[in-house]
């Protein structure tokens, strides 16, 4: 009985607006999300791909593209390790606070400047390869924006607050909100206190979670599993000669 009075009580003190923000925004973005997710499985399977355009242009792709999902990779666990691993944790595995301080913020910005970069360079191609930029679509222009938006505020964030500034510790106030979310004992107040980049940051997150099934994003959770079951693609030649050299074994003309 003491802790949906703790909660009353602190949704009173955080505001319409933080209650607006921290409490309805998240579950109403993770409600779009997973439900979001299953109506785009059930009802558009076969819109449920990245719509390559590798057959358009492959140069900056080739740069572009590893560089951005590297920096991404990096991004995502480095935001799982921090919003979900308590403090408690890490200081009881013997990683003392300013050392993970120190790895997390060195790590974060370079994986930030990768991804911003990868996604530059692909934004630029996009923009400037005629068939490319003819396959793009509203939705694909509106994910860009929300997408580059999350992550130039979160490198924002970072830099402004860990190198430009004195530092702060998002694991005493974000990561412990984040966690409330899930306990469905949210805590409006630790996020009302956090600077206005970070909070700015959580809400372009959670914007971009209630956007992301209905976008190519949904790539993200496929894996190509039947990739490795699926039979091989035969080819063959209505050409009479094959070539001035006989065929190595196994590549013998069949019919």
């Amino acid at each position: 009985m003491t802790a949906p009075a703790q909660s009353v009580t602190t949704a009173a003190q955080a505001g319409t607006g933080g209650i607006l923000l921290w409490v309805v925004l998240p579950y109403l973005s993770l409600a779009v999300f997973v439900l979001g997710h299953i109506w785009r499985y059930r009802y558009d399977k076969f819109g449920w791909t990245t719509r390559s355009s590798e057959l358009y242009e492959n140069r900056l792709l080739r740069i572009g593209s590893p560089l951005f999902h590297f920096g991404i990779l990096i991004v995502l666990l480095g935001h799982v390790m921090g919003l979900i691993v308590p403090e408690s944790w890490t200081a009881a595995a013997g990683i003392g606070e300013s050392a993970y301080h120190v790895v997390a913020v060195g790590l974060g910005t370079v994986a930030g400047v990768c991804t911003l970069g990868g996604l530059a360079i692909l934004v630029y191609r996009r923009r400037t390869v005629g068939p490319v930029f003819s396959a793009t679509t509203r939705n694909d222009k509106a994910m860009y924006v929300s997408l580059t938006a999350t992550i130039v505020l979160g490198l924002a964030a970072t830099i402004d607050a860990n190198i430009v500034g004195a530092g702060y510790n998002y694991r005493e106030t974000i990561s412990p909100w984040f966690r409330s979310i899930f306990y469905v004992q949210p805590d409006p107040d630790l996020m009302s206190g956090a600077p206005l980049l970070y909070q700015l940051h959580a809400v372009s997150a959670l914007l971009l979670f209630a956007f992301w099934p209905f976008t190519r994003l949904v790539h993200v959770l496929t894996a190509p599993l039947g990739y490795l079951t699926r039979p091989y693609i035969v080819y063959r030649s209505r050409d009479t000669q094959l070539g001035a050299r006989s065929p190595r074994r196994g590549w013998e003309r069949v019919g």
